[in-house]
């Protein structure tokens, strides 16, 4: 917003800059520059990291305890009056960080002069931004669990309900659906991992680092850094202000984690169709169409197979806002806060969607089991079978499985339908044993390999999942 600035000042004075300055920044020039549209999200970052500067400061001699005191009890009071609402914002003030400050001054007078002694806005951005992504890594490895919770408990409810196994989207051999929904826990899995990771190597202070060379002030940046809870300081003062790779390895495993997200979501529109109808979604999750009344669209689904592409894209617009600088800070750093704030918050809301519909979601087992039986589905049994059976080199069972195949294709029946005899005149020495693999609740019991769709597989890699969740 425009208008008179939060600290009194008038807005035609550039105080900010000081005397080298003679006017304000130009209309057109102000509204490039300003940040404070959005940066306003990092409001309580950038009190808590005021805060234990403060205190610092004081602990060192640099200030004075009444003006720590004083900026303390200040800087609470501004926090309240952002949260509750009552803050009001200056374009003219910049950012987060100035906007603060005047409105500090406001309240504390002179002292407020001397919170900034021995930092810069560029380590203090830094810092703010840091605690922030921080904070979104949290929140995103408590969605992931609480994402990986439900669909471990629809795997268990459906560890033995038969459905086909893809590749290429055509039937190729039957799995169970428990066993189908593992494979996204395992995805996530990965993410979750990816997050803490992640999570471990961004928990460094770059407060203190200053402009970029560091300051010839006694501070104590290992007390700042335990006091806002990283792990200890940064130890390049160049680096430290110039450094975004914790926002773009945020970015890239929101983007994984978002695609994976996109892939359950495109399974769920495809089984949602009349022509798979394998499950459904009440009310809730689904839409109707203006004139049409038999249509049941997945809207939310297919929401949240589209916005992946945004957060995708704020991990690319910020790679190349950064491919091309030179150290240390520039302002087109500035450009790091809207992408990483929009993808945040689209990636959350994408998790939230995704765990509210594998909830509600109802699996149609004998439209499942009708299809897991379609299109040979257990010609591999077969084969697999005159391999272990009849000792046939697999190549070559393969070869008399194709024909038997072909057979069965001819005769519009399935391969568990075609007599002995049928199968003897292919290949002679296949017995009555053979049929215990034919049917699809055989195929899968069968396939007890580690990490394979047997029911009891399932249930073990359930359990296992558990315990670590």
């Amino acid at each position: 917003m425009s208008g008179k600035p939060a600290n009194g000042q008038d807005g035609n004075a550039n105080a900010m800059w000081g005397g080298r300055f003679a006017s304000s920044p130009s209309a057109l020039m102000e509204a490039i520059n300003v940040s404070i549209g959005f940066d306003r999200r990092l409001a309580a970052q950038d009190i808590r990291g005021s805060v234990a500067h403060a205190d610092m400061l004081a602990k060192q001699g640099i200030i004075s305890e009444e003006d720590r005191d004083a900026i303390h009890d200040g800087l609470k009071r501004i926090l309240e009056e952002i949260e509750g609402g009552h803050f009001t914002f200056s374009t003219a003030l910049e950012d987060i960080h100035m906007n603060v400050e005047g409105r500090l001054r406001d309240l504390i007078g002179p002292a407020a002069g001397r919170l900034h002694t021995a930092r810069s806005r560029n380590d203090q951005v830094a810092t703010d931004v840091r605690l922030w992504v921080r904070e979104a890594h949290d929140r995103a490895d408590a969605q992931i669990t609480n994402l990986m919770d439900t669909l471990l408990t629809q795997a268990a409810a459906h560890a033995e309900t038969v459905m086909p196994g893809f590749t290429h989207l055509q039937s190729a051999q039957p799995v169970t659906f428990g066993h189908h929904l593992m494979a996204y826990v395992e995805m996530l899995g990965r993410d979750r991992s990816r997050i803490r990771d992640s999570r471990k190597r961004l928990n460094e202070c770059p407060l203190g680092a200053a402009a970029l060379a560091g300051t010839s002030f006694p501070i104590d940046r290992h007390a700042t850094a335990e006091a806002l809870g990283f792990d200890g300081p940064t130890r390049n003062s160049l680096d430290s202000v110039s450094d975004r790779d914790f926002i773009l390895e945020y970015l890239s495993i929101a983007s994984i984690s978002a695609m994976h997200l996109s892939r359950l979501a495109e399974e769920i529109v495809i089984w949602m169709t009349p022509q798979f109808g394998f499950v459904r979604l009440s009310d809730q999750w689904t839409t109707g169409s203006s004139i049409m009344p038999q249509k049941k669209n997945p809207d939310a689904a297919e929401l949240v197979r589209a916005k992946p592409g945004r957060i995708i894209g704020s991990l690319v617009a910020l790679l190349t806002v950064m491919k091309g600088l030179p150290l240390t800070y520039s302002k087109d750093m500035q450009e790091d806060k809207e992408r990483l704030f929009d993808a945040a918050d689209t990636y959350e809301l994408v998790l939230a969607a995704v765990s509210a519909m594998i909830a509600d979601l109802k699996p149609v087992p004998e439209r499942m089991a009708a299809a897991a039986g379609a299109g040979f589905a257990t010609a591999t049994d077969l084969a697999d079978w005159l391999v272990r059976a009849l000792e046939m080199p697999f190549r070559d069972a393969h070869h008399v499985t194709g024909r038997l195949v072909a057979e069965a294709e001819r005769r519009g029946c399935g391969l568990e339908d075609l007599s002995l005899d049928v199968m003897q005149a292919v290949e002679p020495r296949i017995t009555d044993s053979v049929y215990a693999v034919l049917g699809v609740e055989n195929s899968v019991r069968s396939r007890m390999s580690f990490g394979g769709t047997a029911p009891d597989n399932v249930r073990a890699q359930i359990a296992w999942w558990r315990a670590r969740l």
